[in-house]
């Protein structure tokens, strides 16, 4: 049964944090962020800085890495947001 969890958990965390690739990829190439919400980035990058922040407290390696990450992609979207506008 743990392995199942671990896996389950593996793949979770791969497919959501992947999920952000596109979204960056999306505004490098078109440098256009009018349709995406500021606030909606800049509360989901505090959020996932906090998810960090207790896997790093747990040690847990999964949370550690995969919301690392996460952390650089919506951080890039974010920064990118305020760039463009």
């Amino acid at each position: 049964m743990d392995d199942l969890q671990e896996w389950i958990g593996g793949i979770a965390a791969t497919l959501t944090t992947c999920s952000f690739i596109p979204q960056v990829w999306r505004v490098l190439q078109t440098r256009h962020t009018k349709d995406i919400s500021l606030g909606m980035y800049a509360l989901f990058t505090c959020g996932v800085a906090l998810w960090l922040a207790y896997g790093i407290l747990l040690g847990a390696w999964p949370i550690i890495l995969a919301n690392g990450i996460t952390l650089l992609l919506a951080g890039m979207v974010l920064v990118l947001k305020l760039r463009f506008g």
